[in-house]
């Protein structure tokens, strides 16, 4: 397998193209409209601090998969999914790191009828060039956090300048967006954070609908069998009161929250 980092070999070379999957599953009103077939890449740049997937880190946590195969996969369920008025969603980990690969599944499956939904920090937004984003029926962008100091607390590194840029451009295009915002006691839900990202995607004209993602504990078990300590082990999740005062908050600025 391709070492973490570096471009695995694809078409230009005469090659299959190849992508490093680290799982696939079915899912019904989460990762788009429907019941829709989810592909997990493997590899993020990103290690938030809530993050329940941090299994999908790496990109060797994942097991290598031409475009075909993994194709062969989605066919085994596309009759239930169309039928189910879903489509097939890549997600990650952070599919933008594999934009090769992500941009060809796409593809494939655009051609083949299906609706097709990518799931992404923007965080590498630019990485995403017009043919993948033609082949894009929804973008599921998820803004960590408006202020950039809490953008790094959350993220452990990196900038939310990349993700604002990518979110300008999808709305230029007319491509559909679906935002997610994680809600976090005590570490994004600060009123004028929420307010930031509220007044921005405001004024994107393609934003469909917000989902603020109350923050849960359920993937700490991960850190452990992982060896690695969650940060947020001592954060309990966000009460009723918290979450309706967010969900207010978007709502307020004439936007359709879930």
């Amino acid at each position: 397998m391709p070492a973490a980092g570096r471009t695995p070999p694809g078409a230009a070379d005469g090659r299959p193209l190849v992508g490093a999957v680290h799982s696939y599953d079915l899912s019904t009103g989460v990762d788009g409209p429907g019941t829709r077939f989810v592909a997990f890449l493997a590899g993020c740049p990103l290690r938030c601090r809530f993050c329940h997937s941090p299994d999908t880190w790496y990109r060797r946590s994942g097991r290598e998969h031409t475009v075909d195969q993994l194709m062969a996969e989605v066919a085994k369920y596309r009759r239930f999914v169309t039928v189910a008025g879903g489509g097939v969603t890549i997600s990650g980990g952070e599919p933008l790191m594999q934009p090769a690969f992500t941009g060809e599944v796409l593809r494939r499956c655009h051609a083949d009828g299906l609706h097709t939904a990518l799931d992404t920090s923007g965080f590498l937004g630019d990485r995403a060039d017009d043919a993948l984003l033609d082949a894009t029926d929804l973008v599921l962008l998820d803004i960590k956090s408006w202020d950039p100091a809490t953008y790094r607390r959350v993220t452990r590194t990196g900038r939310v300048t990349p993700t604002l840029r990518f979110a300008r451009r999808l709305a230029d295009r007319g491509t559909p967006v679906w935002i997610r915002f994680v809600l976090v006691p005590g570490l994004t839900d600060d009123e004028a954070n929420v307010a930031g990202i509220a007044s921005f995607v405001a004024g994107l004209a393609t934003v469909q609908r917000v989902e603020v993602l109350p923050f849960h504990r359920l993937g700490a078990h991960k850190y452990t069998e992982l060896g690695l300590s969650f940060p947020l082990a001592d954060t309990a999740p966000p009460d009723a009161a918290l979450l309706a005062r967010v969900r207010g908050q978007f709502a307020a600025h004439g936007l359709t929250v879930h």
